[in-house]
């Protein structure tokens, strides 16, 4: 006796070739009926025999496409309907509730098969893709997910191709981004004087790379500044051009077995490689890499990345050797997305530029991943990974924006159960960041179909995302930094749990008007209590020591009577005004701490790139080294105070190798973690111990301080899947707004 059934579909449906799917699926079991998108769900109506449908519906999920996630959120009986055939119906409405974005995916086997067939009409065509790969989150313009929706609505396909898009057995069937060398976007070379297109332009680009000189190459989500990655003379110039001296440059691998060539690669970080978000990984070099010391001056890791994009691959397999794929902006600025803007705003630092036609609606830098404690670590949401969708605990009383921070910023929006992390942004100090900033914060909106009515930001009244919350007229309520780490953590691992969290990052506002950074808070999220930190000491010069360590050395040896270890002559007039308190803000901050010994051991004066202190330290530790205990003091109100005052003593043996010294100064924070966590859970139980901020994307800290509470008997976490930096934050904040414990 046959029956139907309608089904509703949610979560990863749209962009990843649901809709073909399920048609094919139908004429397998034999089955009539329709399937339609309704912004953000997928609606099935089918009719047949019952073992059929069981098995129908069984194999929506089992044999969904690899980069779908389906959920069946309800499924029905209905009256039969006397369908004939199986069709698949024009997108219609439906409820913004179920919106999910698709993020840009890498190109697929298949397309690149293609693309590398001399017979093949897409040969060699940089923009092949199909339902499986290809931009989403980069053209979407509006939702539902459809080409007049996209910024590929300007291209009118060609009669070859319509008939693929039109064609439910074709795997390019609504494709959205679907075109050929005859109907779709095309590549510009420009170079001084120089106008090449299509293919001349490809190979013009080729060219000028293995000359050595540098190409700003329009991608998915931006332009990246291109060099040859072998090439010593074109590496420093690059530096020199865009005055990077020293921050790590990424670079792109034709294949696995060129990694290996250069990288340290296991399976974890194989696995990351190979993701369909193509992220960044820091790998550890081999030791017999030939890679420029030039690419990471100083460090032992490599930012390493597959090409994700059929240009990329066309590159790479010309060249035959990696490229330098570093974000083309200005420091701190999101990527640049915009043929005019880049050639202005880089002139001076490109030496030719290969644009393409095809218009980015948003930039989206690359992700950026670390494997910490066997696990790939997110450390910068981006390209292929963001907007990050999650399922929440509990629901928005309305919907909710969160702004996030003035550094590494990304924004959230919240609405029922819902929350979304927007892709890295970027540091808000410059014009063009707010703009982006502004311009992501409308598209989150738009793209989910959600206004905000309420706005969240991080309590200093100075941090531009504050200021422009202050602005909005709606209502707006203010997290501590801190607090917004903590519950960051705790949403990822247990929002459930009473957690032990350390939150330990650069310097951020606390409670009492102070610059925090070495807290250890207990509580739930939107409960939190200090209840220890790092002893603080003032920082001479305030903001400016977080680009010149030597002046968080000074504070830290000023502040311990350590004078002669750190000279005053130079700078008596510091030294006094420090003494008084004059632009000397008191700090708990682990991140300046860090900075103060890195100077110490004598690895850096001034910071050419925030964190660069910290870096270096982890990178030079090595060897067998003893922690030092720091002794756990008490303050006026009870809470512990860890005195670091020993472990300045031990980075100024200077008959100690820098390496032993370097090591010694990890290991006793690790330890310092161990011992605050037993001292504490004896007075005030908690269920897990988590490790969030700037600080724990030290690879090195967090792994002995994980393997260190592990041995003592407790569950500690880290961040996985929400960056432990201030790209987190946001979703923090939106944590602290919205939750409350029943």
């Amino acid at each position: 006796m046959p029956e139907a059934r309608r089904w509703i579909l949610t979560g990863r449906v749209q962009g990843v070739g649901f809709r073909p799917f399920v048609y094919l699926l139908a004429q397998r079991f034999d089955l009539k009926g329709v399937v339609q998108n309704q912004l953000g769900q997928v609606m099935v109506e089918a009719e047949g025999e019952v073992a059929a449908l069981d098995a129908f519906s069984a194999a929506l999920i089992t044999d969904a496409p690899p980069l779908s996630h389906p959920h069946i959120a309800d499924v029905a009986t209905i009256p039969l309907h006397g369908y004939s055939s199986f069709e698949i119906l024009e997108s219609a409405g439906g409820s913004e509730t179920h919106i999910h974005v698709p993020p840009d995916l890498y190109l697929c086997a298949d397309c690149q098969r293609e693309m590398d067939a001399p017979q093949d009409r897409r040969y060699r065509y940089p923009f092949i893709n199909c339902t499986q790969c290809g931009p989403r989150y980069t053209l979407i313009e509006r939702m539902p997910y459809d080409r007049a929706n996209t910024t590929m609505a300007k291209f009118e396909l060609c009669v070859v191709c319509r008939a693929e898009y039109e064609d439910p057995a074709d795997r390019r069937f609504h494709a959205e981004p679907v075109a050929c060398p005859q109907c779709g976007p095309q590549l510009k070379f420009v170079s001084g004087d120089v106008r090449l297109q299509r293919k001349a332009a490809l190979e013009a680009c080729i060219a000028t790379l293995r000359r050595g000189d540098i190409v700003a190459v329009k991608g998915i989500g931006g332009y990246h500044l291109m060099c040859d990655a072998t090439n010593t003379a074109a590496i420093a110039r690059l530096r020199e051009r865009k005055h990077r001296p020293h921050k790590a440059l990424a670079v792109m691998f034709g294949d696995m077995a060129a990694v290996r060539a250069e990288l340290e690669v296991d399976a974890q970080a194989e696995a990351a490689l190979r993701d369909a978000a193509r992220p960044i990984v820091l790998l550890r070099r081999r030791a017999d890499a030939k890679l420029p010391e030039g690419i990471a001056p100083g460090l032992q890791e490599v930012g390493a990345m597959l090409p994700y994009s059929p240009l990329h691959h066309l590159l790479l397999g010309a060249l035959d050797a990696p490229l330098v794929a570093t974000s083309a902006n200005l420091s701190g600025e999101p990527v640049l997305t915009d043929a005019s803007e880049v050639e202005a705003r880089l002139g001076k630092v490109a030496d030719a530029f290969l644009h393409h036609d095809r218009p980015i609606a948003r930039p989206a830098d690359d992700a950026v991943l670390r494997i910490i404690a066997e696990q790939a670590r997110l450390i910068r949401a981006g390209r292929g990974i963001a907007p990050i969708e999650i399922e929440l605990p509990f629901e928005f009383p309305r919907p909710t924006l969160a702004v996030g921070g003035h550094m590494k910023n990304t924004i959230a929006l919240g609405w029922g159960s819902r929350a979304v992390l927007s892709p890295h942004i970027g540091d808000l100090d410059a014009p063009r960041s707010l703009q982006v900033f502004e311009q992501v914060i409308a598209d989150l909106q738009r793209l989910y179909g959600v206004t905000a009515q309420a706005i969240v930001c991080d309590a200093h009244p100075h941090y531009a995302s504050s200021r422009w919350a202050a602005r909005q007229g709606l209502p707006v309520r203010t997290v501590w930094h801190h607090h917004a780490h903590a519950a960051a953590l705790a949403l990822e691992h247990g929002a459930d749990k009473t957690w032990l969290t350390f939150t330990w990052d650069g310097v951020g506002l606390g409670e009492d008007g102070t610059l925090w950074g070495g807290e250890t808070l207990h509580g739930r999220i939107g409960g939190w209590r200090r209840v220890a930190y790092l002893r603080p000491f003032r920082l001479p010069g305030g903001d400016k020591a977080a680009r010149e360590p030597w002046r968080s050395a000074a504070g830290l040896c000023w502040e311990t009577g350590t004078d002669s270890a750190f000279p005053v002559d130079d700078i008596s007039l510091l030294h006094t005004a420090w003494q008084r308190g004059i632009n000397a803000p008191q700090t708990s901050a682990t991140g300046r701490l860090f900075d103060g010994a890195a100077h110490l051991l004598g690895l850096v004066d001034h910071a050419s790139y925030e964190g660069q202190g910290g870096m270096l330290l982890e990178q030079c530790a090595a060897g067998v080294a003893e922690a030092i205990v720091l002794p756990l003091n008490e303050d006026a109100q009870g809470v512990l105070v860890i005195d670091w005052q020993p472990l300045l003593a031990a980075m100024l043996r200077k008959e100690i190798p820098v390496a032993t010294r370097a090591m010694t100064f990890h290991r006793s924070l690790a330890r310092s973690i161990v011992m605050q966590a037993q001292r504490l859970h004896a007075q005030q139980p908690f269920d897990a111990v988590g490790l969030s901020g700037g600080v724990f994307q030290n690879k090195l800290l967090a792994e002995l301080a994980l393997e260190g509470l592990q041995q003592a008997g407790f569950d500690a976490y880290l961040p996985q899947q929400i960056p432990c930096n201030d790209g987190g934050i946001a979703l923090g904040q939106l944590m602290e707004a919205g939750f409350k414990h029943g």
